[in-house]
């Protein structure tokens, strides 16, 4: 008899016996995806896996261990902080606050305006300046928001996609302006306009231009900015509509394969551009569904960019990824509850082999986090890091039947996801179609069910509720009297500045675009005369047109 065939006559006298002497509580055992679990995983559960092929080791091909040897033993990943309210000048302050404090990297939140490219004195900016990020109208405010902080030393994340390039532009700018040259910044631009369409929706422009910018940007960074990483493929706002734990994978990775897809249609080498891609994911709060799927992610992207495209670049091989944990996980009741659900999430995002993270703070559903709120946030990362363990061994759930059965069952689930959208003719085809936004909504609505069933318990809400209760956490508020300085502040550089060298650039960066030029250049000429992001943007609109996007029922 071999020891599997043993094994298994266990497994049927162990199930008999389980069955006569225990007995599961009422409900369903299922992942926060609604995936169903088993009572009991063992080698039956990985008789498909083989180590070399699915598992590995860490630091090599298919990296699902992680992609570095050593991992945490050798450097801690980058602590962020989503960063960004009110003026530049009150972000610089918080900047500065969380680096005193141990951040090692910086991560700009922008404000709505500026994420839909309009200037804060646009009527539809009333009521919106300041107040969910920082308002950035031209590179006067990005000189003020990096003033006293050595971009040749930080990193800095920026998150914002439509106007994506502008940003960039600026950003370049502040450089010069500091003495730092382009081939010195570090960062990440987030720049995912695919998943704008597909979850966040803070588009402006039709697809087939606005995926021409992210080209662009990728261009010119893999030419000019090479320690910069051009596009942040976000899952998060994925999962933040309510996509399942395998929609998030398999959508984000289905975005970068058209996104490499479009810069080898541009010319391209692979190699050029894809060691500079990054990744940005969700850590929501069912613990092993979520090391699963980090780990699933780095596995897929492995063989599809060395056996689909051909990469030979190791680093082209390679995932890396930043986490956030899980906003949508937050309740406004018994905030400080979120404290312990970050915690958790943050765990999940360490143990999956994440190169930076961001932990939302207690107060987030709310308003934006005050100072001690952030600490907290930036505090449980560092007790994490410092204070438990986990660092001492790369991918130390490596092995486990759960995981591995996990990890190779969604990265099944998302090969089946990318057949799908073939199927339509790729992202764009499927974006227009509603495809993405289907699936979503259906899974949403699900989730939103089995709450509201109580086949799923949220502490706070639908169980363990406190009568009468009341909100006891200081909120952030941002005052009126910001969006007034900063409309103020916008008008009068519009009347202080070059405005005949304003009208220059902008005539040249629409010529640029309606010849299908590489607009990076010429964005750049439009920052250094102080042009703002809303005069860019509708100077692009003249040629690239808006969006409507078609309603999905």
């Amino acid at each position: 008899m071999t020891d599997f065939e043993k094994y298994k006559k266990e497994r049927e006298r162990w199930e008999a016996e389980r069955q006569t002497k225990s007995k599961d509580r009422p409900g369903k055992f299922m992942t926060t995806s609604s995936v169903p679990i088993d009572h009991l995983y063992g080698p039956e559960n990985v008789q498909d896996i083989d180590f070399f092929k699915d598992v590995g080791y860490p630091g090599e091909y298919p990296y699902t261990r992680g992609i570095h040897y050593n991992m945490y033993r050798g450097r801690l990943w980058t602590m962020r902080q989503f960063a960004g309210f009110g003026t530049a000048h009150d972000t610089n302050q918080r900047f500065k606050y969380l680096l005193e404090n141990g951040q090692t990297g910086l991560s700009v939140a922008f404000d709505l305006p500026t994420l839909m490219g309009r200037d804060s004195d646009d009527p539809l900016s009333h009521g919106e300046v300041g107040v969910c990020g920082v308002a950035i109208d031209s590179l006067a405010d990005m000189e003020v928001l990096f003033d006293g902080i050595p971009l040749d030393k930080v990193s800095t994340s920026m998150t914002i996609n439509s106007p994506a390039a502008i940003l960039l532009a600026f950003y370049i700018c502040v450089g010069e302006k500091q003495g730092v040259p382009q081939e010195k910044l570090m960062g990440t631009l987030q720049n995912d306009i695919l998943k704008e369409y597909i979850a966040q929706k803070e588009f402006i422009f039709p697809p087939e231009p606005s995926m021409k910018l992210v080209v662009d940007t990728v261009e010119y960074c893999t030419r000019h900015v090479p320690k910069w990483n051009t596009i942040s493929i976000s899952g998060y706002h994925i999962r933040e509509a309510g996509s399942t734990a395998v929609q998030e994978l398999a959508f984000t990775l289905a975005d970068g394969f058209a996104y490499v897809d479009s810069c080898i249609e541009a010319g391209l080498d692979v190699d050029e551009f894809a060691p500079r891609f990054s990744f940005f994911f969700n850590s929501h709060l069912d613990f092993f569904e979520e090391i699963a799927k980090f780990r699933a992610a780095r596995k897929i992207w492995a063989r599809h960019m060395r056996e689909r495209y051909g990469a030979k670049n190791e680093r082209s091989w390679k995932l890396r990824f930043h986490t956030q944990t899980a906003g949508c996980s937050l309740t406004g009741q018994q905030p400080e509850n979120n404290i312990v659900r970050t915690a958790f999430e943050a765990l999940a995002a360490v143990l999956g082999g994440t190169q930076s993270l961001h932990t939302n703070s207690l107060d987030e559903t709310w308003a934006l986090p005050t100072e001690k709120a952030a600490k907290i946030a930036l505090r449980t990362q560092q007790i994490i890091a410092h204070e438990i363990g986990v660092i001492n061994t790369p991918d130390p759930l490596a092995g486990s039947y759960f995981v591995e059965r996990l990890t190779k069952d969604m990265e099944q689930a998302a090969e089946e996801y990318f057949q799908k959208i073939n199927d339509f003719g790729g992202v764009i085809p499927a974006i227009k179609q509603g495809f993405f936004q289907r699936e979503i909504a259906k899974a949403a609505r699900q989730y939103q069910d089995e709450i509201e069933r109580k086949e799923r318990i949220i502490v706070g809400v639908n169980a363990y509720r406190e009568p009468d209760e009341k909100l006891e956490i200081p909120i952030l508020r941002i005052d009126d009297k910001v969006e007034k300085a900063q409309v103020a502040r916008v008008k009068a550089l519009k009347e202080k500045r070059d405005n005949t060298k304003v009208r220059q650039t902008l005539d040249r960066l629409r010529e640029a675009a309606a010849a299908n030029e590489n607009v990076m250049p010429y964005l750049i000429d439009c920052a250094h005369a102080y042009c703002t992001i809303g005069e860019m943007i509708n100077t692009l609109k003249e040629v690239y047109g808006t969006w409507t996007e078609e309603p999905v029922f």
